[in-house]
C-alpha cells in the first residue's frame, strides 16, 4: 500500500476490504511521504521493518526485485499522486489498485493511461459503489431491457460536512480543498462518483454536458456545489447533483433511472433495497439476497437475506474480482482505466463548462 498511515481515512477501508474475502495479504508499504510517520504506521499495522519504505519509487523497485514481491499495489493517497505512484509500479509490472478519481487532471489521466497499457500488469479503479449488489442487480436489468428506452438518468450525491470551514487538524477536507491535490472540489470527490455510477448501470456514455459548480464558503477556492446537465447516447438526458454543504446529509448517494416501461431507484444509505416500477404498476421491491435478486446480485452477495451488506463488502468485491484477474494473469488487463479517464474528462468538462458561463461542452 502506497499512502493510507496515521491520521488517514480510506487506506483503513482497502486495509479491511481487502483482507475480507482473504484474497490479499498486506506485506509492504510506504504508508506517508513523511519517512518518521511511514515507518511508525507500518509497525503499527504490523509490516516489517524491511518492507517498511520511505519513498513509492524505492518500494516498487525493491518488491520487483524481491523473490517474493507483492502482487499488486493499493493507491490510497491525494488524487495528484495517483499517476506517478501508479506508474512507477506498472513500469515495474507490478499491478495496481487505485482508488478513485483516476488521476487530478486529464493530461495525468492520459499519460497513466499509456503507461498502463505498456505494461505486462494489470490496472483496477476502485469506483466501489459498483460493487454493490443490487447496483449489480440493476445493471444487468438495464442490460436486459427491463426499463426499455432510457429517458431519464438521475444521480445525486450529497454531504454536509463541509459546510463550514474545517479546522486546520482536518486533515481530509485539507487536500481535497487544494485544486493541486484534488483537481477539483466536490465535482472531483463526489460527483465523479455519480458520474461512474449513472454510466455504469445504463450503459451509457454522456456526448455532452452543462455545469454550474458554485462555492457557498467565504474564500473556498475549489467547488463545494455543483449541478450539471448531462446528454447521453442514445438520447437519454441526466440530471447530477453533487454538494458537500448540503446539510442534513451525510452520505446520500441516490441513483434513479427511467425509461419508456418502468423505473430503477437505489440509494447507498440503504444499499440492499433496489426499488422497480414497472409502468401502471405497483413498485416492487426487490432485496439482496432476496427471491427477485438475479445473477448478478447473487455473485456478490456473502451473507443471507435480511443481513445488511453495505460499504466495505462493496470494496472487498472489487478487491476480490482484482485478484481472480491477477490469478488467471491474462497480459495487461486494465479494470477501470477507460471509466476512470471518462471521469476526468467529465471533471475538466465540468469546471469547463462553469467557468464559461454553463456552456455546453462535447463529450464524444
Amino acid at each position: 500500500m502506497v499512502g493510507g498511515g496515521q491520521g488517514a481515512f480510506i487506506g483503513g477501508v482497502h486495509r479491511m476490504a481487502a483482507r475480507l474475502d482473504g484474497c490479499f495479504d498486506l506485506v509492504a508499504g510506504a504508508f506517508s511521504s513523511d519517512p518518521a510517520r511511514a515507518h511508525a504506521s507500518a509497525a503499527e499495522i504490523g509490516i516489517s521493518a524491511d518492507r517498511s519504505y520511505a519513498d513509492y519509487t524505492e518500494m516498487a523497485k525493491a518488491e520487483a526485485a524481491r523473490a517474493d514481491g507483492i502482487d499488486a499495489v493499493s493507491i490510497v493517497t491525494p488524487n495528484h499522486l495517483h499517476g506517478p505512484i501508479a506508474g512507477a509500479f506498472l513500469a515495474q509490472n507490478i499491478s495496481v489498485i487505485c482508488d478513485k478519481p483516476l488521476t487530478a487532471t486529464l493530461e495525468q489521466a492520459q499519460s497513466l493511461l499509456a503507461v498502463a497499457e505498456a505494461s505486462d500488469a494489470h490496472f483496477f479503479l476502485t469506483h466501489n459503489y459498483t460493487g454493490y449488489p443490487m447496483i449489480r442487480q440493476a445493471r444487468q436489468m438495464l442490460a436486459e431491457d427491463a426499463l426499455g428506452e432510457i429517458r431519464i438518468i438521475e444521480a445525486n450525491y450529497l454531504q454536509d460536512w463541509l459546510s463550514a470551514v474545517p479546522t486546520k487538524e482536518n486533515k481530509q477536507a485539507k487536500w481535497r480543498l487544494d485544486p493541486a491535490q484534488s483537481g477539483g472540489g466536490a465535482i472531483g470527490d463526489i460527483g465523479t462518483h455519480a458520474h461512474n455510477l449513472a454510466c455504469f448501470v445504463s450503459g451509457l456514455r454522456p456526448t455532452a454536458l452543462s455545469a454550474t459548480l458554485r462555492s457557498y464558503v467565504a474564500g473556498r477556492i475549489v467547488d463545494d456545489d455543483a449541478r450539471i446537465t448531462l446528454e447521453f447516447e442514445g438520447g437519454a438526458r441526466g440530471y447530477i447533483w453533487a454538494s458537500q454543504v448540503a446539510i442534513g446529509n451525510e452520505n446520500n448517494l441516490t441513483l434513479a433511472i427511467y425509461g419508456a416501461k418502468g423505473s430503477l431507484r437505489w440509494a447507498q444509505e440503504t444499499p440492499n433495497i433496489l426499488w422497480f416500477t414497472e409502468f401502471g404498476q405497483a413498485p416492487q421491491m426487490i432485496t439482496r439476497g432476496g427471491g427477485a435478486a438475479n445473477a448478478s446480485a447473487a455473485d456478490v452477495t456473502r451473507i443471507p437475506a435480511g443481513h445488511p451488506e453495505g460499504y466495505l463488502e462493496a470494496f472487498a468485491t472489487l478487491y476480490s474480482e482484482a485478484a481472480t484477474v491477477i490469478r488467471s494473469k491474462p497480459k495487461g488487463a486494465t479494470i477501470g482505466i477507460q471509466a476512470g479517464l471518462d471521469g476526468v474528462r467529465f471533471v475538466d468538462a465540468c469546471l469547463r463548462s462553469s467557468q464559461d458561463g454553463s456552456a455546453w461542452i462535447d463529450l464524444s
